[in-house]
């Protein structure tokens, strides 16, 4: 996209441009080529909100509900909103480091109230996907104590020792070692198990610069065993989102996925035919998504501007082209050694890295 033709916040209104078609919301603009139009030439997202309630809603956490612990602008009430329309409502994360209790448990102690069947983790995931495609087969893990502990609960056989191995799981974790390294390389190669890993981040972004997340440890087993992982949980998987849709128990075209990441919130609710809506309140701003080859359907300041204008809760909301305290994370340019696009994220752009507060 030419310098002329980018857009910020500020020039991008809802009177100026119409949103572009997708497989979810079906509404279109002048063109039926995907892009959006302004002006009658493509263009980034408009900056606009859904003008419908969905029946089910899928939440991003950090970026759109809070950030950094905190409530973003209108968060509780526009969840309180939208619950009382009678809409069905999810909240998804891919960080594997927490279990879905302890998210519920933060919700409400921020004045959200939610219950541990609300959150969908890669964790939960992943236990659904071990059951179902290797019932039985022992499970070595290369992984923080949490991804045992929510293994052995869902009854899945843990080992330690390679041979018995069939299946390696990868995951976030902050004990990674040689030994840890070893034994999967063991099981993969001497033994025969299959990879799964819990999520494709490649570092979780913190105050302090950020640490090595699960595509780390993975390219590592990937590396020294010359196999790859037959899948990765969490968005913008088809595990994840087919979980969230079981959960709001709706059709994919009556749900709406709200986050702050191109190429994982907007990837996965275009995958399945589902509405996206960005927010600006986390890792993405206005340039990147008017930059982006992969359009959302809404793009909205934050959370506050979801629901239509007689459903807007009655809380301070952010400005169009409003400068609030916003975490920016940056895409890596693609690798020189790679000459195709990431096969976690087929036909994406490079991974916008997630925030995961740990």
């Amino acid at each position: 996209m030419t310098p002329s033709r980018q857009h910020t916040v500020s020039q991008v209104t809802a009177s100026q441009a119409t949103p572009v078609q997708t497989t979810g919301d079906q509404t279109m603009g002048d063109q039926t080529t995907g892009d959006q139009t302004m002006g009658g030439l493509a263009g980034p997202p408009a900056f606009r909100r859904p003008p419908r309630v969905f029946r089910g809603y899928a939440l991003d956490l950090d970026g759109t509900v809070y950030l950094g612990g905190k409530l973003l602008p209108g968060a509780a009430e526009t969840i309180a909103s939208i619950r009382a329309e009678g809409s069905r409502l999810v909240f998804l994360t891919n960080n594997p480091l927490r279990s879905p209790a302890s998210y519920a448990r933060a919700l409400s102690s921020l004045g959200i109230p939610a219950e541990p069947g609300d959150v969908v983790t890669p964790l939960g995931v992943l236990t659904a996907y071990l059951a179902g495609r290797h019932p039985g087969r022992p499970v070595l893990t290369v992984a923080e104590p949490l991804v045992d502990e929510t293994l052995a609960a869902a009854g899945i056989p843990v080992t330690s020792h390679p041979a018995e191995a069939g299946v390696v799981v990868v995951s976030f974790d902050r004990t990674f070692s040689y030994d840890k390294l070893l034994s999967a390389y063991r099981a993969v190669r001497h033994s025969g198990a299959v990879i799964v890993a819990t999520n494709p981040d490649p570092f979780c972004p913190t105050p302090d610069g950020g640490l090595p997340d699960c595509a780390a440890m993975l390219a590592a087993v990937e590396a020294c065993t010359e196999a790859r992982a037959e899948a990765i949980m969490g968005k913008p998987s088809e595990h994840m989102a087919a979980e969230l849709l079981r959960r709001l128990g709706v059709e994919a075209g009556e749900a709406a996925i709200v986050g702050d990441r191109i190429s994982t919130d907007v990837a996965m609710s275009r995958s399945m035919g589902m509405t996206s809506v960005l927010v600006l309140s986390g890792v993405t701003a206005a340039d990147e998504a008017a930059s982006s080859p992969q359009h959302p359907d809404y793009v909205i300041d934050g959370i506050a501007a979801l629901l239509p204008d007689e459903l807007l809760p009655d809380a301070p909301r952010p400005t169009e082209g409003s400068s609030d305290d916003r975490v920016r994370v940056h895409a890596d340019p693609a690798r020189p050694d790679r000459g195709q696009p990431d096969r976690r994220l087929p036909g994406d752009p490079p991974v916008w890295f997630a925030l995961c507060r740990v």
